[in-house]
């Protein structure tokens, strides 16, 4: 995934003119180069380092699930691949123009008729895996390939409750 990213990259800054609109698919997709000092939206430009900081932070922790709790294959998937994009926006700021850590992030996907923004491989890996995450928790799928069984969280919550037993009832 780092690797593909990276590519992509590549491929876009040497063949890509800056800041112009490369229709690909008419106005469905188009290539349109920039370099985003920001986050989503060129938002907190002026504070790119927290974004490495934050891309750094997130990188250990899923190496740390990966290391300690993920026994599941499908997670370690959908993790391996939130890191690949983690990775990939993260050398970005650590290695490209302007310099250690607020470089700049390539981006140079464009698709108009779904949003305004334009994003990068690695930013199509993090959402996408982002929501598979949500979806795995939402239905119950435990890092270590068990599942939540229906009403367990119900459950729990009742067993925190005293249990009287025959011979206590009404000695309270």
């Amino acid at each position: 995934m780092l690797a593909a990213d990276q590519l992509a990259k590549a491929a876009a800054i040497a063949g890509l003119p800056p800041e112009r609109v490369v229709p690909i698919l008419g106005d469905f997709l188009q290539f349109y180069l920039v370099r985003n000092p920001g986050a989503a939206f060129s938002l907190g430009e002026g504070v790119t380092w927290i974004f490495t900081i934050a891309l750094a932070v997130v990188a250990v922790i899923i190496l740390f699930l990966a290391v300690t709790r993920v026994r599941s294959r499908l997670w370690a998937v959908v993790l391996g691949l939130l890191l690949g994009g983690v990775l990939g926006n993260l050398s970005d700021r650590l290695l490209r123009a302007p310099g250690f850590p607020v470089g700049h992030v390539v981006d140079f996907i464009s698709t108009p008729w779904m949003m305004p923004a334009i994003y990068n491989v690695a930013d199509m890996f993090i959402v996408t895996m982002m929501i598979s995450v949500a979806l795995l928790v939402l239905l119950g799928l435990r890092l270590d390939g068990t599942r939540e069984k229906r009403g367990s969280r119900d459950a729990e919550v009742a067993s925190d409750e005293p249990v009287e037993t025959p011979g206590e009832q009404g000695t309270r």
